[in-house]
């Protein structure tokens, strides 16, 4: 009976040695926003887009020395499209969507919010550093 005790706490401790000295090289840490390697940025590659033949080469663009290619990637305006919408350059509120300011701001609107968001939020981040292990790791987990 007392061998049987001994060859089980053997076992359990034998199994806790094992798992301490595990890397967890099997799950990504996926909310940790810092890369811990030296190596490349692999979301810094963008794919070009495929190859496709125009109906009429007439219409092709004349090349130019630093110009842009058909198929280089431009994801801001890959995912406007996607959404329903066109990229555009400029600032203030396109036409389109002057009604729907007008709705949003039907009760009154600060024009500096952006502004007060940021102090708030950074006095709220120098408030609440967050836990004693991801302050002392240097990690940045959301959870």
């Amino acid at each position: 009976m007392l061998a049987g005790k001994g060859v089980l706490a053997l076992a359990a401790a034998t199994m806790l040695t094992l798992a301490a000295c595990g890397n967890g090289d099997g799950d990504p840490q996926l909310m940790n926003l810092r890369a811990t390697g030296n190596g490349p940025d692999e979301f810094a590659i963008l794919p070009p887009k495929a190859l496709e033949m125009p109906e009429d080469l007439a219409s092709l663009p004349e090349p130019t020395l630093g110009g842009t290619n058909l198929t280089d990637p431009n994801p801001e305006a890959d995912i406007a499209t996607a959404l329903g919408g066109n990229l555009r350059e400029g600032t203030g509120v396109p036409a389109g969507d002057s009604a729907l300011v007008a709705t949003a701001s039907r009760y009154g609107r600060a024009a500096s919010i952006r502004p007060e968001l940021a102090a708030a939020d950074l006095e709220h981040r120098r408030d609440n550093k967050g836990r004693v292990l991801e302050r002392l790791f240097n990690v940045n987990v959301y959870f």
